[in-house]
């Protein structure tokens, strides 16, 4: 799922682009040249028991699911939030989100990418439609999930198929719910970041929605950043898994920095600008 949540789709001067499409966001980041071996290692039978853990976690809530969606809003979004904080820990990594409470109404939140992780942990600030890539819908048993649970899907090979995804973005905007997008394109190795696409950021400018930066670091309990987490390239899904439930001491850092304003900035450029601008730390007390 590393392109999964792509929602920028302008050209751009990030290397190595697929072969469908020299204008497809891609990151030069691969799992042989920027992954680093997993050290301090968690040791085989723990590391079993978490994959376990971990497969157990997800199934469960894809169980769960039809009776999640018979519940109020506010409960509904309580339980999701649970379970998303559930998927990090049952793998082995405590999950730390500082900053202020997310705003209510109409929010675009984005974020730099790294991990399939990534995607539980936005969930767990503030449940939301994520942005993905179409082919997605086609996975078995992941199409299902994610089509079920509202996501918005974008023909990344067909440039004219833009404008409409953005505006069925803002459509959700302005419903009042929130949309979570990686405006980088692809994932990175977590040592280097791509540059924000701005497509999306339309979106919320059209929608006169807030933007909602967030920047998602994985380290190790020293303070190094670890790549571990890191599902870049070709690298294959269940060497991701076994990295993660391998590894010792890992921490997955979520900072909510202030959310943006949509109607101070004159043009989709500007924001996007903004929302990768913003300084780590601006935010400061822990997310409740």
């Amino acid at each position: 799922m590393r392109d999964a949540r792509a929602s920028g789709v302008r050209p751009g001067a990030l290397p190595a682009a697929p072969p469908a499409g020299a204008w497809l966001p891609a990151a030069p980041c691969s799992a042989r040249r920027c992954v680093d071996p997993v050290r301090p290692r968690a040791g085989l039978p723990r590391s079993v028991l978490r994959l376990a853990a971990l497969l157990l976690t997800v199934l469960a809530g894809v169980l769960l699911a039809p009776v999640a969606g018979r519940l109020g809003a506010a409960r509904r979004d309580r339980w999701i939030r649970r379970w998303c904080l559930l998927v990090p820990r049952a793998a082995g990594v405590r999950a730390r989100i500082r900053g202020g409470a997310p705003p209510a109404g109409p929010l675009l939140m984005v974020s730099n990418h790294v991990s399939w992780l990534d995607i539980p942990l936005l969930a767990a600030v503030r449940p939301a439609r994520m942005l993905a890539k179409s082919e997605i819908r086609g996975w078995p048993v992941a199409g299902a999930v994610a089509a079920r649970g509202g996501t918005l899907f974008v023909d990344r090979a067909r440039l004219r198929a833009l404008p409409g995804t953005v505006e069925r973005i803002a459509e959700a905007l302005r419903r009042g719910g929130a949309v979570a997008a990686f405006p980088e394109g692809s994932t990175w190795c977590g040592r280097a970041q791509g540059r924000y696409r701005r497509a999306v950021f339309q979106a919320a400018l059209d929608a006169g929605a807030r933007v909602q930066p967030l920047r998602i670091r994985y380290r190790l309990a020293d303070g190094t950043t670890s790549t571990a987490p890191a599902f870049v390239g070709d690298d294959a899904l269940i060497g991701s898994l076994w990295r993660v439930v391998s590894s010792r001491g890992l921490i997955a850092e979520v900072d909510l920095l202030p959310a943006l304003p949509a109607g101070r900035y004159p043009d989709r450029r500007a924001l996007a600008a903004a929302a990768q601008a913003v300084p780590p730390g601006a935010g400061s007390p822990p997310h409740p």
